[in-house]
């Protein structure tokens, strides 16, 4: 108990340190990532804050990874509850001011990327399961072997990114930059804390409720 215990606080503090770099690059108001800008994009829609979206797509997608049978971690639904809700509560600090220059912007949105890819070591290594936008990508990959992984996600992200354009959400050099930089700066943080994301085999509920029967039994 005392393992999990330690697994759930790494996961909820890197899932919190996530939502804080997915405000920052918000605030940098140079150009929205992908899913930031679906979000966005229905929160002007439907006039509900950004974090409440980010949590009801959560849930809509968790749905759709659940149909497509991929596998549900504690982790995926804790995931899908409190990304969103941090990003609102962060927000409501009222703290972090929204860029207005091209240069402080570039400057937020960067280190918010970088604050990002540590949040996702933290949550990543929790191996809780993974969130349920990465689940879906995951799942379509296994429906669809002889498309790469790569051509998958650019589909799925380009899907919401126009969609969140459509609506209203900002698109710039933010949004390059997001797409293009951020794998680059999560190959350089997990280096840096020497992680190999490949070695790491998430749970799903299942798994996570026969390991601790097994354990209290003992």
């Amino acid at each position: 108990m005392k393992q999990y215990a330690r697994r759930t606080f790494r996961l909820v503090f890197g899932l919190f340190v996530l939502a804080l770099g997915s405000f920052l690059t918000i605030q940098a108001n140079i150009g929205l990532a992908p899913w930031e800008a679906f979000s966005m994009g229905l929160s002007y829609a439907t006039g509900l804050s950004f974090g409440k979206i980010v949590v009801l797509s959560g849930f809509v997608i968790l749905i759709i990874d659940f149909l497509l049978k991929e596998k549900i971690g504690f982790g995926t639904i804790i995931n899908t509850l409190l990304i969103g809700n941090f990003v609102d509560l962060i927000a409501s600090f009222n703290i972090i001011p929204k860029m207005t220059a091209w240069v402080p912007g570039l400057i937020m949105l960067l280190i918010g990327q970088f604050i990002i890819c540590i949040g996702s070591y933290y949550y990543i290594s929790a191996a809780l399961g993974c969130g349920p936008r990465d689940a879906l990508m995951v799942a379509m990959g296994k429906r669809l072997p002889k498309v790469p992984i790569g051509a998958i996600r650019g589909v799925l992200e380009g899907s919401v990114l126009l969609i969140g354009w459509l609506l209203g959400a900002k698109i710039g050099i933010g949004t390059v930059l997001s797409v293009f930089g951020i794998g680059f700066l999560v190959q350089f943080t997990f280096y840096l804390f020497r992680f190999d994301v490949t070695a790491v085999h998430h749970e799903n509920i299942a798994d996570t409720m026969q390991i601790l029967s097994k354990k209290k039994s003992k």
